[in-house]
């Protein structure tokens, strides 16, 4: 009776670790696209736990996520200032080429003044930051994406060393929020005329 339980329980065991085996190899194999995360050198700074955190930006629509990273504050007083934080906030699975404070801080005052109080220059500069894909590392070895603003911009690179248009080195790729994919960038991308 001892040796028949015991049999039955190796059996319930053994399939007990089959099962989850067996639906292991059945599920779609995830992509190189899926399984990246962040890379980059800038991600060493985004904090450990809280809004601003990997976990914390990934529950959050992208123009709110941005809000808790303190490197964005430019790019956020920005996109209030023309209107797009519902715009940005209610797409679905796009992505956002995000500039830096450090970004923002190359452009001369004055012009940058200037940009931040002509709100149709304004939204012209942030749409063409903006895919309306979802854009992860594995597509941005050799791509050409359509942004919001209607013209294209080119990503290219390697390894986790990427640049748009090449002007702008991504320091923080594939930063998940819930609606979008980010790549944070040190230089701020103008739509081509």
């Amino acid at each position: 009776m001892n040796t028949h339980h015991a049999s039955v329980r190796i059996l319930v065991g053994s399939a007990a670790l089959a099962l989850p085996l067996s639906l292991a190899t059945l599920a779609p194999a995830a992509s190189a696209d899926d399984m990246s995360g962040p890379f980059g050198p800038a991600c060493a700074s985004v904090p450990k736990d809280g809004a601003g955190s990997f976990d914390g930006m990934a529950k959050d629509p992208v123009a709110t996520a941005a809000s808790h990273n303190p490197e964005l504050s430019t790019l956020v007083t920005a996109v209030k200032k023309a209107g797009l934080v519902d715009t940005l906030n209610n797409a679905k699975d796009i992505t956002v080429f995000a500039p830096t404070n450090e970004a923002f801080a190359k452009i001369p005052k004055a012009d940058l003044d200037k940009v931040l109080n002509d709100k149709a220059q304004l939204t012209k500069i942030l749409t063409y930051h903006v895919v309306g894909e979802k854009v992860t590392q594995g597509k941005l070895a050799d791509g050409t994406f359509k942004t919001l603003e209607g013209s294209n911009l080119t990503t290219s690179g390697t390894g986790d060393k990427y640049k748009v248009n090449d002007t702008a080195n991504i320091v923080c790729g594939d930063v998940q929020t819930s609606n979008a994919t980010v790549h944070i960038i040190d230089t701020v991308l103008m739509p081509k005329k």
